[in-house]
């Protein structure tokens, strides 16, 4: 059955397995059901996502003016340390960067490659874990804006990788450890603004990805580079798709792209 529209990061639903679906249109599918059959991905052109024209992608499923432009782009969502939004400063657009940082935000850590550290919105646990491909997380502070959560997380990635080796994660390459063990051994380098919010008493978080065989090694499939692709897909973990001949494809990473999608 042919699908098309512009690829957007797979929504997730906590399960056991995690349940994953991808927006094509009007179309919903839950790509858990689609395991074990022959999936064809066409690139069709490009889509902003900000203006819906057919421009190339440069980041964030953005084209370039657009990403340099928009809020939605601004350099406090990858460096959260860079927030004003608390001291009423604007970098794009006040009222969006309020929406955005003056929120609940989360600092965790979670291992789906080795122990990282991040930072995300309390609203996008554990989506956030999901997307990471993170076979367990856990919480170490909950702070009342991005900035307290972005200084914190610059605090502890002088004692923690704030980075995730995509190739170890996606061949399942990894070790259960003990993150409350870690969190503990942690809290001595978390700021004094954050110190009051640090969390002594949750648990581990354990997620289990829909993946029947992963690869041995990885090849990255890039529809610029080959505009149509067909293959069986055997798994499905973070925002990538596996499949039979240990080709994987970054959704995430082709945001803004129009394609088809053929399911047999």
């Amino acid at each position: 059955m042919l699908y098309e529209g512009v690829l957007r990061k797979m929504r997730t639903e906590m399960g056991a397995p995690i349940q994953y679906f991808l927006m094509l249109g009007d179309d919903f599918l839950n790509l858990n059901q689609a395991l074990n059959r022959k999936l064809k991905i066409e690139f069709i052109k490009y889509q902003c996502l900000g203006t819906g024209k057919n421009e190339p992608i440069y980041r964030q499923g953005f084209c370039k003016s657009y990403f340099f432009e928009s809020a939605a782009a601004g350099e406090w969502i990858m460096r959260p340390e860079l927030s004003t939004a608390h001291l009423n400063i604007e970098d794009r657009d006040l009222e969006y960067e309020k929406r955005m940082q003056l929120q609940p935000h989360i600092v965790y850590l979670a291992n789906s490659s080795n122990v990282k550290v991040g930072v995300t919105r309390k609203s996008q646990v554990p989506t956030r874990w999901i997307d990471q491909g993170a076979h367990e997380a856990i919480e170490i502070v909950e702070v009342p804006n991005r900035y307290l959560a972005g200084i914190t997380e610059v605090a502890l990635k002088a004692h923690v990788s704030d980075k995730t080796s995509w190739q170890k994660m996606l061949k399942n390459d990894l070790e259960d450890l003990d993150l409350i063990e870690w969190r503990n051994n942690l809290k001595q380098y978390i700021p004094d603004e954050a110190m009051d919010f640090f969390i002594e008493d949750n648990t581990e978080t354990n997620l289990e990805f829909p993946v029947l065989q992963y690869p041995e090694k990885v090849k990255s499939l890039n529809l610029e580079k080959m505009p149509a692709y067909e293959g069986v897909l055997k798994g499905i973990k973070g925002q990538y798709l596996i499949f039979d001949d240990q080709t994987v494809f970054n959704i995430r990473g082709h945001e803004g792209y129009y394609v088809g999608v053929d399911i047999n």
